[in-house]
């Protein structure tokens, strides 16, 4: 039986939105950062309507606090306060489930009363109270893989979460460190962390980033993302995760590593044949 066939737990998201189970394909897309609610609105209305065209479920996503930006410098985002408003008018407004990251424990309160899925970012992974708190929602939580751990490792992070009767859990693979400025995707990851039962997602966006590749803020490849798609998907992924701007030459954070808006159907259009070919 090929990879792509096994299945894994449906996890269900929001009303007609699940991920995993029979589910082809489901896509977490969005700004890296919400860099103004105008910007994010555009960006929700416009992937929406591709996602609804292709029949695809579709969460949207975007951090309200980038806490783990390059440079002091660098723009982080509007706040934690300001940021959840904007992401529950999206939700509310235009019927989106939306998604973005925690940092602190003080933070999960807060986000679970907005958010429809709450995110681990990579770096925090291993953070126990961080991983119990957020489980203690109830919520979906879509736990990112550190860059510094083997996939197999992630079965850790998936007991804290388990221990608290939360079995709402998305696994995300985001490319693993080689070497200084630089990731690599083993996608050996894509099938070892679907043993564990739970929804992969692939990040094709951070996959190629160079973190840190510019000094004071991360470089990118983002002409290899297609490429990654069509790897990951091939391996049996779930869903995917982009980061997607209409100019990503001014985007505010991650513009190196952001899909450009105008050739996100073409890639999703792509990964949806090589899903079906694969379920065949």
């Amino acid at each position: 039986m090929p990879i792509a066939s096994k299945g894994t737990k449906a996890v269900k998201i929001a009303e007609g939105v699940s991920a995993g189970g029979r589910t082809p394909l489901f896509l977490i897309a969005g700004p890296c950062v919400i860099e103004n609610e105008e910007k994010a609105f555009a960006l929700a209305r416009k992937i929406k309507a591709i996602c609804v065209g292709l029949k695809l479920p579709f969460i949207f996503k975007a951090s309200y606090d980038k806490a783990n930006r390059s440079s002091l410098k660098s723009f982080r985002g509007p706040g934690m306060a300001r940021g959840l408003a904007i992401l529950q008018s999206i939700r509310e407004e235009l019927s989106i489930p939306v998604l973005s990251d925690v940092h602190e424990t003080s933070q999960v309160a807060a986000a679970a009363d907005v958010l429809d899925v709450i995110q681990i970012p990579a770096f925090l992974c291993r953070q126990t109270d961080l991983l119990v708190e957020a489980a203690k929602t109830g919520k979906p939580l879509n736990l990112k893989k550190g860059q510094f751990l083997s996939p197999q490792e992630m079965e850790n992070a998936v007991e804290k979460v388990l221990s608290q009767g939360n079995d709402r859990i998305l696994l995300t693979e985001r490319g693993t460190f080689f070497g200084y400025n630089n990731l690599v995707f083993d996608v050996r990851s894509i099938p070892t962390m679907k043993r564990l039962g739970f929804p992969v997602v692939l990040d094709a966006s951070h996959i190629v980033q160079r973190p840190g590749g510019r000094g004071a803020a991360s470089g990118g490849e983002a002409e290899f993302i297609p490429l990654m798609i069509r790897t990951g998907v091939a391996a049996g992924t779930d869903g995917l995760f982009l980061e997607v701007h209409e100019n990503p030459a001014k985007a505010l954070s991650d513009g190196f590593n952001s899909l450009i808006l105008n050739k996100l159907e073409e890639v999703l259009r792509s990964a949806l044949r090589i899903k079906k070919a694969l379920l065949e």
